[in-house]
């Protein structure tokens, strides 16, 4: 069993310290928030206070083998302050949480091997596949939905765009054990898109969504020229042998 620590004990990292403590881990959890500390520890979770934007990070927080970054910040300078406190540590794995957002919507099906754009968050991802002090694996976790994240509860005041394009989303659950699977086959030095292999359009989508919730059918946009991206989790599935638990995003 493993020590890990979770940079970012919210919506994911929570559920996903919860998860590796039933598996017999050590966990370590942080929060920039002092009245969340009683809240983790009474998961089990050993609570820190981290912010990175401070500079802020105590040492046995990164007394860990394992460092899981689950924190929404894209300062890169940030990250750069991050990663000379992991390379002063003793952590060797690293797991950064990234996004398909990295990709253009040009209309195709993405892959890894994809250009990405000029962004922050391409930038971060950069910092740590280039570090040679320590191993990261990197998942770009498309949509995320699970517990209070409810597709029909999106776009309340607004109509949707781009009707005509799909839907690449990617349950709680499934990003949860596809982590626990990285962990537990020690698959490091690797970039994964991870999205549910259903890729109905957005109009279908958010109006079975929407009728799930018991709420009107949505309105849509479709003046703008259609853009869409179709993410491909095929190395994932290949790679980890990995089977999505949430499938049918017509069924949620």
């Amino acid at each position: 069993m493993k020590n890990v620590s979770i940079l970012g004990c919210g919506w994911l990292g929570k559920e996903l310290g919860i998860a590796l403590v039933k598996n017999g881990h050590t966990v370590k959890g942080s929060t920039t928030s002092k009245e969340k500390l009683q809240e983790l520890e009474s998961v089990a979770i050993a609570p820190y206070l981290v912010d990175i934007s401070k500079e802020h990070i105590s040492s046995e927080f990164l007394n860990a083998d394992i460092l899981i970054i689950a924190i929404t910040s894209k300062e890169v300078e940030d990250f750069k302050w991050l990663i000379t406190s992991i390379e002063k540590s003793n952590i060797t794995k690293v797991i950064f949480i990234s996004a398909t957002s990295v990709y253009p919507s040009i209309n195709k099906e993405m892959t890894e091997e994809d250009e990405t754009v000029d962004s922050p968050l391409v930038e971060i991802e950069n910092l740590f596949r280039n570090n040679n002090k320590f191993q990261t694996a990197i998942i770009r976790f498309a949509g995320l939905f699970g517990g209070e994240r409810q597709p029909g509860n999106w776009f309340a005041n607004r109509k949707i765009p781009h009707p005509k394009g799909y839907v690449n989303m990617i349950h709680r659950e499934d990003c949860i054990a596809i982590i626990q699977e990285i962990i537990e086959q020690n698959v490091f030095g690797e970039v994964f898109n991870a999205c549910i292999n259903h890729h109905p359009t957005r109009e279908d989508f958010y109006i079975n969504a929407r009728k799930s919730l018991g709420k009107p059918i949505p309105e849509f946009d479709d003046s703008k020229l259609l853009e869409y991206k179709i993410i491909s989790s095929e190395k994932l599935q290949k790679v980890l042998s990995y089977q999505f638990l949430h499938n049918d995003l017509l069924n949620i």
